[in-house]
């Protein structure tokens, strides 16, 4: 938890200027983390070049060090997962998951190593790809999945030989904080360092000629911000943008059985996930009975704080996010959408709205053609299934999709339709860390995610030598 010394920085007689956290399930400032500088910055980048020295050189250390890690996360849990609840505001038992999902990262890119290959094309050359890491690497992490999506993107990287500069949302920094201590405990120093505070920090560090990798999750607009700083050293870019997920259901789904998965799909962590189902288009005669069926749902789920032990939805996590969330739904409704339930902030403390199932929404509305990251969803009637592809596919986004009904092989056949990195049948974002992740369009460059996400970390470093040397 946060101390009277949080914002005294390493090296520092005086504390450093502060940034505040807020619980949003209170909008209460529970905590503090320093608000670090740009010099503070040059000296991280600088002490993690220093540290990739011996850590690129020890593959076995790289090993020992990443599972020993997954222990130190595991082991401080019952810390961890409070505070992300307290500053994302999600249910405790999802930050546990939160944290277990971490740890297990962690321990699959330990065991995950390069292949050299050998190059065989006829000639009398013995030739090999080797790989060989890039260097220091800049993580920026949004305020959805703080731990989990910092660990998909230090795991491979560490495992790859790179040393990391981690830097979080400042609406949740203090979890990521933590967590950079107990990996203190396992890993070499500067092996990893997270850094905290508002912009520039960001942009000053992914434009830093000390960084080789830049990896970012957050919107379309920084994504692009962040290649362009990054292209003045040339360094590499991952970006995963988010996403605008369509649900296609077909003409023989079966509504009550879905109706539970459907609706977690979109609505689970106040559907601020970036793969979360956030528009569903439904047949024309099942249109009512879907809408009726997910309007149900949320009526009955329990929102309120995280640490409430009923609680299934949170807050959503902050201020700005709750009224971009209130002014998309606003403006839903004055176009001629209706709410068949929600629509609205709810009374009281705390950054909470109301869950919502809109219908009659106008099919170019932003409530459906943009991400709306929170808890609303629209959904739409179609006639034809070409109609609702062309539908799913009518956006910018690419990062999700699913198709839904009984005949899995027409299922299948529609979801090879769809223009994104990842197609569900019957579910939705449900990920395995042996998988890549990536989208397309607006949604990303780069791959994340097993194999795809080590060698992502890495260059290929070719050697070619005589078979038999010349006398």
């Amino acid at each position: 938890m946060p101390t009277p010394d949080a914002c005294r920085a390493p090296g520092h007689r005086h504390r450093a200027p502060c940034l505040a956290v807020i619980d949003p399930a209170t909008e209460e400032t529970f905590g503090e983390t320093p608000d670090q500088q740009p010099d503070e910055l040059d000296d991280a980048i600088d002490r993690a070049r220093r540290a990739w020295t011996g850590w690129r050189a020890d593959p076995a250390a790289r090993t020992t060090g990443l599972n020993a890690a997954a222990e130190a996360v595991e082991a401080a849990g019952d810390d961890l997962a409070p505070l992300l609840t307290r500053e994302q505001g999600k249910p405790l038992a999802e930050s546990y998951a939160e944290v277990a999902r971490t740890a297990a990262r962690l321990r699959y890119f330990a065991d995950l190593a390069p292949r050299t290959r050998r190059i065989d094309d006829g000639r009398p050359v013995h030739s090999e790809i080797r790989w060989r890491p890039l260097g220091p690497v800049a993580a920026i992490v949004p305020w959805n999945f703080p731990l989990q999506l910092a660990s998909a993107k230090f795991a491979p990287a560490l495992a790859a030989g790179n040393t990391v500069v981690l830097k979080p949302s400042p609406y949740t920094p203090l979890a990521t904080r933590l967590l950079g201590d107990v990996l203190a405990t396992a890993l070499p120093e500067d092996v990893l360092t997270v850094i905290t505070g508002r912009e520039p920090l960001g942009a000053h560090l992914v434009s830093h000629p000390g960084i080789r990798h830049v990896t970012f999750t957050g919107s379309v607009p920084t994504g692009r911000a962040v290649a362009a700083a990054a292209a003045a050293s040339l360094a590499r870019v991952t970006l995963e943008l988010g996403g605008n997920d369509a649900a296609v259901l077909l003409d023989d789904v079966d509504v009550d059985r879905i109706a539970d998965r459907l609706f977690w799909a979109a609505f689970r962590n106040c559907g601020q996930v970036c793969m979360a189902v956030k528009r569903v288009y439904a047949p024309a005669r099942l249109h009512a009975e879907v809408v009726e069926a997910l309007a149900h749902r949320a009526k009955s789920v329990v929102v309120g704080p995280g640490l409430d032990s009923d609680t299934r939805l949170g807050p959503v996590n902050n201020a700005p996010q709750l009224a971009r969330v209130e002014r998309v739904t606003q403006r839903a409704l004055a176009a001629g959408a209706r709410a068949a339930t929600g629509g609205h902030r709810l009374n009281g403390p705390g950054y909470f709205f109301a869950p919502t199932i809109l219908t009659d929404v106008p099919p170019d509305d932003p409530v459906v053609t943009e991400e709306q990251f929170g808890p609303v969803l629209p959904v739409l009637p179609y006639r034809n299934l070409d109609e609702a592809v062309e539908a799913a596919n009518g956006t910018g986004f690419g990062l999700g999709g699913s198709v839904w009904g009984t005949d899995l092989d027409r299922a299948a056949a529609t979801a090879d339709r769809l223009e994104c990195g990842t197609a569900w049948i019957n579910h939705h974002a449900e990920l395995s860390l042996v998988q890549p992740f990536a989208g397309v369009k607006d949604s990303g460059v780069g791959v994340a995610g097993g194999p795809w996400g080590l060698y992502g970390n890495l260059r290929p470093f070719v050697v070619h030598r005589p078979q038999e040397e010349e006398r």
